[in-house]
């Protein structure tokens, strides 16, 4: 479904992935593990068309995405989530929602009910503010709104970053249902034990490089991955 040959994408002068490669297949959940600095959000900021790759390609369904701009990434079926959730705050749950469905010119509705059955906390909190509601809140409209699109391909950045243990776990079952109905998901976690747990496979990445990618059993196994990402337990 997609596939990254060769990719190398630069910040000024500076390199942050130097000829990354990697695929994933329809309806996976695969995910890209690393520490900070080690080109997993650069991965995904380039999928989606916000940074614009120095060399190599982006293939998506046998169509090449490197040259489009995001908006066009969005309408080929793909959506991201961001790093810190970047929600609307002065506008409300709803409204926010509803801005995830502009390159679709139908069916918001039921896509609206499908996104509060989700959530229902959202559902709940349809009418009130954005930046009122709580972080784990927050997180739940950032993946809500990117569903609002009807991506075929989600991509999830930091999905658990500051969040309490139970909106964790939370945050996971509701990536879980999503991927269930088909959707294939690409996620970057800190959190590599829980990620593994979730994902088919995951590939790790060290300052732009591509160091390890296996089943994401075998990665838990792993005890590269176990000394540099799970710690002793």
């Amino acid at each position: 479904m997609l596939e990254l040959i060769d990719l190398k994408v630069s910040y000024g002068g500076v390199e942050a992935l130097h000829g990354l490669s990697l695929t994933v297949r329809e309806g996976e959940l695969v995910t890209i593990l690393g520490a900070n600095g080690a080109g997993k959000s650069t991965t995904l900021m380039a999928i989606s068309g916000l940074v614009r790759p120095k060399s190599g390609s982006i293939m998506f369904k046998n169509e090449r995405l490197d040259s489009l701009r995001s908006h066009e990434v969005v309408q080929r079926g793909i959506t991201q989530a961001p790093e810190g959730r970047r929600v609307f705050g002065p506008m409300t749950v709803e409204e926010n929602l509803r801005l995830g469905a502009f390159t679709r010119r139908n069916g918001s509705d039921e896509t609206l009910a499908r996104v509060y059955r989700l959530f229902p906390r959202l559902d709940e909190r349809r009418g009130q503010m954005a930046g009122t509601l709580s972080g784990g809140e927050q997180q739940m409209l950032a993946i809500g709104r990117a569903m609002m699109a009807e991506p075929t391909l989600l991509l999830l950045d930091e999905p658990s970053l500051g969040l309490a243990p139970l909106l964790v776990k939370s945050i996971f079952q509701a990536i879980r249902d999503i991927n269930r109905t088909g959707v294939t998901v690409v996620l970057v976690e800190q959190n590599a034990r829980a990620a593994l747990r979730l994902a088919d496979r995951g590939y790790v990445l060290d300052v732009g490089n591509l160091v390890l990618e296996d089943s994401a059993e075998s990665l838990l196994s792993n005890p590269l991955v176990k000394d540099a990402y799970l710690g002793a337990r």
